[in-house]
């Protein structure tokens, strides 16, 4: 089976992971799994790009500027991004004005359940992503796996000229 049509777009996405993601392989094996580092997580989602016969360009950063920068070199020539803001999850506003003036779809992604995780982490109440509201999807609770179907939804949703009314690429 195949999952794209023979002759299908090459779209182009860029892939950000955000602060706290470039330490993976040192994080919490129970959370995190067996991942040894942001690179490998990179090596995989490359792989499964080209398996797609997309085009993907990953970065991670400690630092939201960085990450502001990259976003703002990138949107022009992007189909759209993926973006796990990890340790701007709950206050990247910058980061999320950056990828909606793009006005590319982007697709949330992470490693754990947000509404499980970011509750234990407060410890009070659940806290909710800035990214949410703006973002095409979400995708999470699936660790490394979460970038595979964040991926592979964006890539079909992007094929399928109907989507969403036929918005098409660009929203």
């Amino acid at each position: 089976m195949s999952l794209r049509p023979d002759g299908a777009r090459v779209w182009r996405f860029a892939l950000i992971d955000g602060p706290n993601m470039p330490s993976l392989g040192a994080r919490d094996k129970v959370l995190y799994g067996p991942i040894r580092s942001i690179g490998d997580l990179h090596d995989l989602v490359r792989s499964f790009a080209a398996e797609l016969g997309v085009e993907i360009e990953c970065m991670a950063s400690n630092h939201e500027g960085e990450i502001l920068d990259f976003i703002h070199a990138r949107g022009a020539g992007v189909d759209g991004f993926l973006i796990n803001p990890a340790g701007l999850t709950t206050y990247g506003e910058a980061t999320r004005h950056a990828l909606s003036d793009t006005a590319k779809p982007f697709v949330e992604v992470h490693f754990s359940n947000l509404a499980r995780h970011l509750e234990a982490v407060s410890g009070t109440r659940p806290l909710e992503s800035r990214f949410s509201k703006s973002a095409r999807g979400m995708v999470m609770g699936m660790r490394q796996y979460s970038y595979l179907g964040a991926l592979l939804a964006l890539t079909l949703s992007l094929d399928d000229e109907t989507f969403l009314g036929g918005d098409g690429p660009t929203q």
